[in-house]
């Protein structure tokens, strides 16, 4: 009590010293005598002060001790606590795995498809080449990248499009070679496979280039995402720009999940920017040769009143259709509306359209940007070649899975991976990509063109008329439409 009583006394002393000290109305007499006492009672209480602290001291010397013996005893008895946290702040600071991250890319190299897969196969090893810094090199079955100073090695397989197939190489590599992420692949129906068993061995996927809606629309699950566009984005993008020079539509697609996604997306976005479709879309098989009966459907369209042909297909069935189109005289009945296509297609197939204006998801000669610019550099020099339709896709795969890793410090659990990704915005070729939360769409830039020329010897066909960021519908199926939140569901026009 007598302690408690002096140190107030001081502190209210002390106090008073500094509330004079503040007052500019004191006098500087009246400022000094008050200094005078204080000082004065300063002197008086510090031997009583002192003898104070003395006396206390032993008790705080020994309640110090106590402390530090129960601190002590806590770090003993927590100590994988410890060497735990230190863990998370490491990995948070960069990637820290004891084992090699596996990838698995599965395209098409020698099947129906492998035009397109032959872009996979030079954009997705040029993504991680940019995404980790560093050259790949070839190793015994697998191609070794290091970022901060950690080991990716890609797995590569040749699915030929063939579904059954995909399963085969996709099952390979879970079970044997044990990849922690797959990247694939160019077939619709093909990637729909590869879907289910990326969900079943609970890996995630990113889909590259294959564009059918379903992929994030009635097969989403959660391990998959895309950064190749999806039928919609190729339909608003062209639609848009089509209804300001016709009212009419007929059109013809390929007739597997590829092909029902076109027609489905160009006639609801058509709709939306006020066209019409006055029959039934065609469907004709993905392998077909000769399509003398379709164009009779397409001429009987043109005596409904259609004014435009609109065209969705992918792969060399294109050189076969336009012929038929040629030789069964619709080309002079009615006008192709279709999106260019692949630099090694053009000239077969819009040899006959120079100065038409129409869609494309992208070509080499658009993007202005640095990635864009490194890309085209290094396909150059490596390939001796230029980036064709699907390389931005291929390389933007290599750049997701690459940010993906880093945002997570190294964790290759789909979780992880999964909660890094939704919402994850990234730089690629194309500009800014950002993976829609709701449904794993990537948001994109598209392009409206006029096309100059197919006889450039460095492809240069087109200029460029305007970019567009199309949105989307999502397009869950019933069960998970919950997650499309504020999104339009199903359509844009709402037909």
């Amino acid at each position: 009590m007598k302690r408690r009583t002096l140190l107030t006394l001081l502190i209210m002393l002390l106090g008073l010293s500094f509330v004079l000290a503040a007052c500019d109305a004191a006098t500087e007499d009246a400022i000094n005598d008050a200094a005078e006492q204080v000082q004065d009672a300063a002197e008086e209480l510090a031997p009583t002060v002192e003898a104070a602290v003395e006396e206390l001291q032993p008790t705080v010397e020994a309640a110090v001790e106590d402390a530090t013996e129960a601190v002590e005893e806590a770090v003993a008895t927590e100590e994988p606590a410890a060497e735990e946290v230190v863990v998370e702040v490491e990995a948070m600071a960069g990637l820290t795995f004891e084992e090699p991250i596996k990838i698995g890319l599965i395209t098409d190299a020698t099947g129906a498809l492998a035009i397109y897969g032959a872009h996979v196969l030079r954009g997705f090893p040029l993504g991680m080449e940019y995404a980790t810094g560093v050259e790949g090199v070839e190793a015994d079955g697998y191609t070794s990248y290091m970022m901060d100073g950690c080991e990716i090695q890609v797995y590569l397989r040749d699915d030929q499009s063939n579904p059954e197939t995909t399963a085969t190489v996709g099952r390979e590599l879970i079970e044997v070679e044990g990849v922690d992420m797959l990247v694939g692949t160019v077939s619709s129906g093909a990637t729909a496979t590869l879907q289910e068993l990326a969900r079943e061995n609970d890996v995630v996927l990113i889909v590259a280039p294959a564009a059918a809606n379903d992929i994030t629309g009635v097969t989403f699950n959660e391990y998959t995402f895309r950064t190749s566009r999806n039928n919609y984005q190729d339909a608003v993008n062209i639609c848009e720009y089509l209804t300001t020079q016709y009212d009419s539509f007929v059109q013809i697609a390929p007739d597997y999940s590829f092909g029902y996604g076109g027609a489905q997306a160009f006639r609801d976005a058509c709709t939306l920017f006020g066209g019409e479709f006055v029959v039934d879309d065609i469907f004709a098989p993905a392998d077909t040769t000769d399509f003398t009966p379709y164009m009779d459907q397409v001429l009987g369209a043109v005596d409904s009143g259609a004014q435009a042909f609109l065209v969705t297909w992918a792969g060399g069935g294109f050189v076969p259709l336009y012929q038929a189109y040629i030789d069964s005289g619709a080309v002079d009945e009615i006008p192709l509306a279709a999106g260019f296509v692949d630099n090694v297609v053009m000239p077969a197939f819009f040899a006959n359209a120079i100065g038409s204006t129409s869609g494309i998801l992208y070509h080499y000669t658009l993007p202005d940007n640095e990635i864009n610019t490194w890309l085209v550099e290094q396909t150059q020099a490596r390939f001796s070649t230029f980036p064709d339709l699907f390389d931005a896709d291929a390389m933007n795969a290599a750049i997701l899975a690459g940010d993906g890793l880093k945002a997570t410090g190294g964790d290759t659990s789909s979780a992880a991976l999964i909660a890094a990704m939704e919402g994850m915005e990234f730089e690629g070729p194309k500009g800014t990509i950002t993976i829609r939360p709701e449904d794993h769409v990537a948001i994109q830039d598209m392009y409206i063109v006029t096309l100059l020329n197919v006889t450039d010897p460095e492809f240069k066909y087109y200029e460029l008329v305007e970019t567009n960021r199309p949105d989307v519908p999502c397009l869950l199926p019933e069960e998970m439409v919950d997650r499309c939140g504020d999104l339009p569901v199903g359509s844009l026009s709402g037909e």
